[in-house]
């Protein structure tokens, strides 16, 4: 259980204590963090259906469940995605690029991905609301935490950063396997309409951020746990883009 208890500490704000040895558990709880993903997807789409029920918009719903996202998980994802952006918009080497991303403050790069991430998950949600596709919603708020376990595999992790030590290169191809094909499978059900569609954007939302990922360890030197904050927020944006698309 010291796995699932390091995934609900690390990536919720519900009071949960992690273990002692967290150098033991980081990977399991990496491997936690679909299961963790469901929870805060099904957590998503209730509120979003509730706010619709009680008369708001959906652009209202669709932003106040990105903001609740945001409390739920303190924030650390947006945080993580302001950062690589300020960081992959320097023009220094991987050394300086990593030292303004641990700078604590939002350059203009870090505050435009945090507005469009926001904006793009918020109007997609409304627009996903609107059709009435509620399992959608917690199907791309889960792709997002499956991106994790797909980022900490094959990737070193960057120098001086404690939390990329810890995961970095952690998952076995067994588990990033089995995690990625349970969301495609779940996804078919996301859109009756179209069974097509929902595996389809979770397959291009795990590519872009794989495609993401790996230019940051590039671009950055390795793996750091900004980085898997970004692929957090991107493939849930990328996911519910693609998932809203059939009107």
């Amino acid at each position: 259980m010291n796995g699932i208890r390091l995934a609900a500490s690390w990536l919720t704000v519900l009071p949960v204590r992690g273990p002692d040895d967290v150098a033991r558990a980081a990977g399991r709880a990496i491997g936690w963090a679909p299961v963790i993903g469901v929870l805060l997807g099904a957590g998503a789409a209730g509120l979003l259906r509730v706010l619709t029920w009680a008369g708001a918009s959906g652009s209202l719903a669709g932003l106040l469940v990105v903001g609740a996202l945001a409390l739920a998980t303190r924030g650390m994802h947006l945080d993580g995605l302001a950062d690589t952006m300020d960081g992959l918009g320097s023009y220094g080497p991987p050394e300086r690029a990593r030292q303004i991303m641990k700078s604590g403050g939002a350059g203009p790069f870090g505050v435009a991905g945090i507005v469009f991430a926001i904006g793009v998950q918020a109007l997609s949600f409304a627009a996903l609301a609107d059709a009435h596709r509620w399992l959608a919603v917690g199907i791309a708020v889960a792709t997002g935490r499956v991106a994790v376990v797909l980022a900490c595999r094959g990737i070193a992790a960057a120098a001086g950063t404690a939390f990329g030590v810890l995961v970095a290169n952690t998952q076995s191809a067994l588990a990033a396997t089995c995690w990625s094909a349970a969301a495609v499978a779940a996804a078919a059900l996301a859109v009756p309409d179209h069974p097509w569609l929902g595996p389809v954007a979770v397959a291009v939302a795990l590519a872009g951020s794989a495609l993401l990922v790996r230019h940051c360890a590039r671009r950055l030197g390795g793996l750091s746990g900004d980085v898997l904050g970004a692929a957090v927020e991107t493939t849930v944006a990328l996911t519910a883009v693609v998932l809203s698309l059939a009107g």
